[in-house]
């Protein structure tokens, strides 16, 4: 069988058989669409109906810090148990010898995700459709109640100065990543600066969340089977999570967004799906918390997005990518730098 990019097949195919349950037998491996950081397979049994996903970091221009599969795998093990839906972890491999790079695999989790469209058939109703929105804030709010260190997970950041070392570390980052001078990322690093918020109680961040990190019941749109990409999960600002979704979330008279990748009208544009302001309303109802400063979160979430979409150019433009689509990452970072801008000018 030929080998995918990522995927050493005979030494992971032998990790499999020695510590996956189930695992000793001859596997097929294929690329899950959508991911445009770590790269995820979907790992079968041929014949049997037997799946997992296997996590890997990307095949180059790896950031410091970045892509932590250990990090992953040790946040998904601890939020098992609670009311927040994560696949279930199987085993963790921090072997280099074996594939290259560290890697984990946890359990396959079907359900539909929402990219650039609703599938045919699903959410058609307007109760549908909110019901979506109303469980991707209720979830978040669940993530930000887990009592961190009663999970094992009190050391897994540092909540202190949280915002600051954010703008700061994505500022390394971007001098790390960036394929050309680009000054209004140097007026949107000091605006964020100058007006750097107080911090609610800290909780788990996930720090990517948005519906196209989850899956949703095929039968039940309003049920999260799954939330999916925690690479980026620490300790740290709660309201930096809600930012981070809201970033995602069109509502009518909004300029082009690269997010969408393609798609020509962004399904939360249908009847049904509230605007960001009644989901902002409805986090602060659920959680108590005051949202007077969310500007700054949108603002600090499409400054952080940008350097992630420079440092996939930058990956593309090394021949180290795996999929479509990476070709036009360089204008979607100076897009999403001037987004920032307009959020961080309203402070």
């Amino acid at each position: 069988m030929k080998e995918l990019p990522g995927i050493a097949l005979e030494p992971v195919s032998r990790f499999f058989a020695s510590e996956v349950p189930g695992g000793d037998a001859p596997l097929a491996f294929e690329l899950i669409a959508g991911g445009r950081s770590n790269l995820t397979y979907r790992v079968r049994v041929r014949g049997e109906g037997r799946d997992w996903v296997l996590r890997r970091p990307p095949l180059g221009h790896v950031l410091p810090t970045a892509h932590d599969m250990a990090r992953e795998f040790r946040v998904l093990s601890a939020l098992r148990d609670t009311k927040v839906p994560v696949p279930r972890t199987v085993a963790l491999c921090t072997d280099t010898e074996v594939n290259g790079a560290p890697f984990y695999v946890m359990e396959y989790c079907p359900g539909v995700i929402l990219h650039e469209d609703l599938p045919e058939g699903f959410a058609e109703t307007e109760s549908e459709r909110g019901g979506i929105a109303r469980a991707m804030i209720e979830t978040l709010v669940e993530l930000h109640r887990v009592d961190y260190e009663a999970v094992g997970l009190g050391e897994f950041g540092r909540p202190d100065g949280f915002l600051a070392r954010q703008v700061r570390r994505w500022s390394q980052q971007w001098e790390r990543s960036k394929t050309r001078e680009l000054p209004a990322i140097d007026a949107l690093i000091d605006l964020l600066n100058r007006n750097l918020p107080e911090s609610p109680p800290a909780s788990i961040v996930h720090g990517d969340y948005r519906l196209g990190n989850m899956a949703l019941d095929v039968d039940v749109p309003d049920r999260i089977v799954a939330i999916f990409d925690w690479e980026m999960a620490t300790l740290g600002d709660p309201l930096t999570d809600l930012g981070y979704a809201l970033m995602y979330w069109a509502e009518p008279g909004d300029p082009p967004n690269p997010l969408t990748f393609g798609a020509r009208e962004p399904y939360t544009l249908r009847a049904g799906f509230p605007n960001r302001q009644e989901l902002v309303d409805a986090y602060a109802r659920a959680s108590g918390r005051d949202l007077s400063g969310i500007a700054f979160y949108q603002a600090l979430a499409f400054y952080k997005l940008a350097v992630i979409a420079e440092g996939i150019y930058a990956r593309f433009l090394k021949g180290k990518t795996v999929g479509e689509g990476f070709d036009d990452g360089g204008k979607s970072a100076e897009i999403l730098v001037e987004r920032g801008l307009e959020r961080a000018l309203a402070l």
